[in-house]
């Protein structure tokens, strides 16, 4: 084969856990940094160490510091009781779950030779012993377990560390609004860095753990480890859709009855609702997305090195081009360092206007300097020529060629974030129309805002389109994979910008209920109105990168299966085809009806506490709070099983009993449908989202004709959010979850299902 590379074994046995040091390191640093914001009244707050040495702004009308510090601090407690109460109940019915389908991979996978322990000869080159199915299935079983419960902990933290910093950048907003962005956006950064470096360092270790048994069988080694991805995704199905409808149906029965029946403001304390609304955006926002973008990240990693370890690398054993998709990772964790520091360090933001483009900066810089990174590993890690695994004959590359498969993955990811930017934020035309479509009501305003989803599918689909091409002609089915890497490779910047969201939605809840001054709700809403768009770009990268990694996955499947051709004219596979297009629209429905079913009951709760509680309204008495925080938590947790259970048990159920060709349409009908329905359905709720807040900000002249909150146009923008939702937050982004699980786990079956499989067929 080619030459050798140019980064020794060691440098790589090296480089990959310092980078992954480093990046927990540095989210430690910005942790204490935030740390820094108090929220104690002690002996000390008149001194100079509690941190509010500089001078605020302006002093609060007539409420001294102290009882407003309280107050924050008691609503963050509140609400970070209730998000650990409810991840917790949710784990619990989770682990059974995992360990009843640790059980089953076990089983399955055992089953494949009889439970025999005796070394087989290799499924890809027959001259050569393997270690049995039997290791294959207990260790595909220890990395589901692995990749689970690290999903869970990135989750958790992420949450944790929102519930630390919503407070504290409602109280840093009094000093201005450039250094409650720093806040928010920091605390974002500790999420995205922890995880990042997390889901590296894990997988490295778990592949040097493997290494200890099987020694020499790499091809052994990678497949046990795919079991990684689906341990990660399945947690994040439960976590995304489990959040999810939490967090909208308290949305949903907090505005319904609070804006309009009651027509009192958003987030305003005498709401019983609000509190489950608030713990909400973190267990559904940070904790959902953070496990769903760490499952994206492993299984990409995992595609890539189950395609490799059969191919040149993993045949002569190059241990550093073998990696070469961690080390990709590695120097995106170096890299999304350097572009943080240009948000927190080197330019501040001063002014409202200059809160998007620093956010969307981010992304720019953190796509360019990544290019270069690509560059540098592709050069210093890969040999001048070797030979990539394309169903069934090996394909020769050179090491240019998989850059530019790692680039157009990473370029296409930022083309995604802008499109989507263009669709969701209210400073373009396309959501200022929906906002103007008000004026006739709310059917309008659903029109629009469905076209305007419908429309935003096309570029990002030409995106893929042309990434998948290109990647493909190059590498086969490995560039695909590293493509979707590339695009998860600036994962800690995107999950930043994705996690400040949420922060300042919270941080401006809290204002609204700790009685704050005016002027401080407008710079939480200022930031919240940029997250709202963040995370509208969040959600398309992870749809983007969701649509790499299945057909990454899926091809991977299709060689483990010993498929050479998928057939869309033979009726076994056609019918697979039409099933799996189906099932994105039968999995949107379960958990679009959750949310209305669990809003309903929210809704039912709010009003029976307005109508029995004695002034209520008039704020002199308090509203039940955590009786609302139940109702959320029992609905969620009841309604995320069939969902989960639609998605998880699929793949089994085709491949056992209609074998893997059905099986091969299913996730190729899936991929098909879901992309576009995920795409248009976070779209169109963000577009409604910010067509709201456009509408209530007053910004512009023709903001200030559509009216005040409260005017015609603005009851119908808010039915517009309210319709919108469960699109954006619940069914739209667990979809991506779904194209993914469902390959992966066809891919980790796959051995099984090629033996037992497609009984129907059998009998016949």
């Amino acid at each position: 084969m080619g030459d050798a590379t140019l980064l020794p074994d060691r440098g790589t046995e090296i480089l990959i856990p310092v980078c992954a040091v480093i990046g927990i390191a540095f989210a430690l640093v910005q942790w204490l940094l935030v740390a820094k914001v108090r929220l104690s009244n002690g002996k000390d707050s008149a001194g100079g160490r509690s941190g509010y040495t500089e001078a605020l702004i302006e002093e609060e009308e007539g409420v001294s510091d102290h009882s407003v510090v309280r107050k924050c601090a008691e609503i963050q407690s509140a609400i970070s009781e209730g998000a650990t109460s409810f991840l917790f109940t949710e784990y619990q019915y989770v682990g059974i779950f995992m360990v009843a389908f640790a059980i089953l991979i076990f089983v399955f996978l055992g089953s494949v030779e009889g439970f025999s322990t005796k070394s087989q000869p290799c499924t890809y080159d027959s001259t050569r012993m393997c270690k049995p199915a039997l290791a294959t299935a207990a260790f595909s079983t220890l990395s589901f377990l692995l990749g689970a419960y690290t999903s869970v902990v990135s989750g958790f933290l992420g949450m944790k560390i929102a519930t630390f910093a919503n407070a504290r950048t409602t109280l840093e907003a009094r000093k201005g609004v450039g250094k409650a962005f720093i806040v928010a956006f920091r605390s974002g950064a500790v999420m995205g860095f922890l995880l990042a470096a997390n889901g590296l360092l894990v997988l490295y270790i778990a592949i040097n753990l493997f290494k200890l048994y099987y020694g020499s069988d790499w091809e052994g080694i990678f497949e046990a480890i795919t079991g990684y991805g689906l341990g990660g995704s399945s947690m994040a199905l439960f976590g995304r859709v489990g959040g999810g409808i939490y967090t909208k149906a308290a949305d949903v029965g907090a505005d319904l009855v609070g804006k309009v029946e009651r027509n009192i403001p958003e987030d305003d304390p005498r709401n019983p609702a609000v509190i489950a609304d608030n713990v909400g955006d973190n267990v559904g926002d940070i904790a959902g997305m953070g496990s769903d973008l760490f499952g994206s990240y492993a299984e990409s990693s995992c595609a890539a090195l189950v395609v490799a370890s059969i191919s040149s690398f993993g045949i002569t054993h190059d241990l550093t081009a073998m990696l070469y998709p961690l080390l990709v990772s590695s120097v995106g964790i170096l890299v999304c360092l350097l572009t943080t520091l240009f948000a927190t360090d080197f330019f501040e933001v001063k002014a409202v206007e200059q809160i998007e483009p620093a956010l969307k900066k981010q992304l720019i810089i953190s796509t360019v300097l990544m290019t270069f990174g690509i560059a540098i590993v592709s050069w210093i890690s890969l040999p001048s020529t070797f030979t990539i695994f394309n169903f069934g004959v090996q394909k020769e590359v050179k090491n240019w060629e998989l850059f530019l498969c790692v680039a157009v993955g990473l370029w296409a990811g930022l083309i995604i974030g802008f499109v989507t930017e263009y669709y969701t934020s209210n400073a373009y035309s396309p959501v200022q129309d929906v906002a103007d479509s008000c004026r006739t009501g709310a059917a309008t305003n659903v029109i629009f805002g469905l076209a305007l989803g419908y429309k935003s599918v096309i570029i990002p689909i030409l995106a893929i389109a042309v990434s998948i091409f290109v990647s493909f002609s190059f590498a086969a089915m490995y560039g695909i994979a590293v493509a979707a890497l590339g695009m998860l490779s600036t994962i800690a910047t995107g999950l930043a910008i994705d996690a400040y969201g949420p922060i300042s939605d919270n941080a401006g809840g809290i204002a609204e209920m700790a009685g704050m001054s005016h002027s401080i709700r407008e710079r939480t809403d200022a930031l919240d109105a940029a997250g709202n768009t963040t995370a509208a770009i969040g959600k398309g990268f992870a749809i983007g990168s969701a649509a790499l990694v299945s057909l990454a996955l899926f091809g991977a499947f299709v060689s483990r299966a010993d498929i050479s051709t998928v057939d869309v004219l033979t009726p076994k596979v056609f019918i697979g085809l039409l099933v799996g297009a189906m099932l994105p629209y039968w999995f949107s429905a379960m958990t679009m009806k959750s949310v209305g079913s669990a809003a309903l009951k929210m809704v039912e709760e709010v009003r029976r506490q307005f109508n029995t509680i004695p002034g209520l309204m008039e704020g002199t008495a308090k509203p039940d709070y955590a009786n609302c925080v139940k109702i959320s938590t029992d609905a969620s947790i009841k309604e995320m099983i069939p969902p989960g259970a639609l998605v998880m048990l699929t793949p089994l159920i085709v491949g056992i009993f209609f074998g893997v060709e059905t099986l091969s349409g299913v996730l190729a009908g899936a991929l098909v449908s879901g992309v576009q329905i995920a795409i248009s359905a976070s779209n169109t709720g963000g577009a409604w989202d910010n067509a709201k807040k456009y509408i209530e900000a007053g910004a512009s002249d023709h903001a200030r004709a559509l009216g005040p909150k409260g005017s015609a146009a603005h009851k119908a923008a808010v039915i517009g959010d309210t319709v919108g939702d469960p699109l954006k937050d619940t069914s739209g982004p667990s979809l991506n979850i779904l194209i993914k699980l469902m390959a992966v786990e066809s891919l980790v079956f796959a051995p099984f299902f090629a033996t037992h499989g497609g009984l129907l067929f059998k009998i016949f």
